[in-house]
């Protein structure tokens, strides 16, 4: 999944979003400077979201109280459940611009959200197993943080719609989101597995994401 997602995000804002956003109206240089911008922006939240969670546990030397380990796991999953949930509800936004600007980009721009939010998601529920949640808990409040795309889709659509002028400038953020991603993210997670047997299918994956895309909106 995660060599699957580099090729559809990477195709979809190199190959769509990207292209649809400069082919319109908008000043390019605007254009650029939202791409800069974006990629900055998810540095910092990347950043800030590694600075906040503490390194800190029983038996490091730090006379933590019995229970620290707990209550740290704890926090951590509710900090999950915040972030997951404005996560998604901007992904839903993104949907929605890119469904006005295209139906056939917001058709893979979602596509490319499933392919990495899937294994995300997974790893959430993970973490709120660890955090003390029962599975039905986790399952329950994993759901209505998904649940939060439905309601950025449904606001984008609306807001976007009145202020189309906005749109490619959302398209751009959003590719700049997605390259952040792939790039500074799931790549390296790849570069992880470096003989050849491992290396193979990443490639084949990679090119098959990319087909997925291509297929998808062949004609445009």
């Amino acid at each position: 999944m995660v060599s699957l997602s580099v090729g559809i995000m990477l195709s979809t804002s190199l190959l769509h979003a990207l292209p649809e956003a400069f082919e319109s109206q908008a000043d390019a240089r605007s254009l650029f400077a939202t791409l800069l911008g974006g990629l900055l922006a998810f540095f910092m939240l990347e950043k800030l979201a590694i600075l906040r969670h503490s390194h800190h546990h029983e038996g490091d030397g730090h006379h933590h109280h019995h229970g620290h380990d707990k209550r740290e796991a704890g926090k951590a999953g509710w900090m999950i459940l915040v972030g997951d949930g404005m996560h998604n509800f901007t992904d839903g936004i993104l949907i929605a611009a890119a469904f006005l600007a295209n139906p056939e980009l917001g058709l893979v721009t979602g596509l490319a959200i499933i392919a990495h939010e899937i294994p995300q998601e997974i790893g959430d529920f993970i973490v709120l197993l660890n955090a003390g949640f029962t599975r039905t808990r986790a399952y329950v409040y994993n759901l209505l943080c998904s649940l939060m795309a439905i309601a950025g889709g449904v606001l984008g659509y609306y807001m976007l719609d009145r202020a189309s002028g906005m749109i490619p400038y959302v398209l751009v953020f959003a590719s700049s989101g997605f390259i952040y991603i792939a790039v500074s993210d799931l790549m390296p997670q790849m570069q992880r597995r470096a003989t050849l047997r491992e290396t193979v299918p990443q490639v084949l994956l990679i090119a098959l994401g990319v087909c997925i895309v291509l297929f998808l909106t062949r004609g445009h």
